[in-house]
């Protein structure tokens, strides 16, 4: 899985949280990939989990019942043609 025209991401303040929080995906059939963190959202470990915003209803299911801790927040990465991804907070 890349980064698509529209990705949703879940960033971490917590390496170990990004890890605990795809594997959680994964095992619940979710597609989801670790990915560096988009440098609009500065605060964090760098990394985050990519997922098919489609999972979005899915995936904040998982993370109320995992609760992995270090959330910084869930958002939607929308890649413009010439002017780069704008990331915005993700409303579920």
């Amino acid at each position: 899985m890349q980064y698509s025209d529209h990705s949703g991401i879940a960033a971490f303040r917590s390496r170990q949280q990004v890890m605990r929080f795809d594997s959680a995906l994964r095992r619940a059939g979710i597609r989801s990939e670790i990915v560096s963190t988009p440098k609009d959202v500065s605060v964090g470990c760098g990394l985050s989990v990519a997922f098919d915003p489609r999972d979005a209803a899915a995936v904040m299911d998982i993370y109320q019942r995992s609760r992995p801790g270090n959330l910084i927040g869930f958002y939607q990465v929308v890649r413009m043609p010439g002017r780069g991804a704008q990331v915005r907070p993700m409303i579920m």
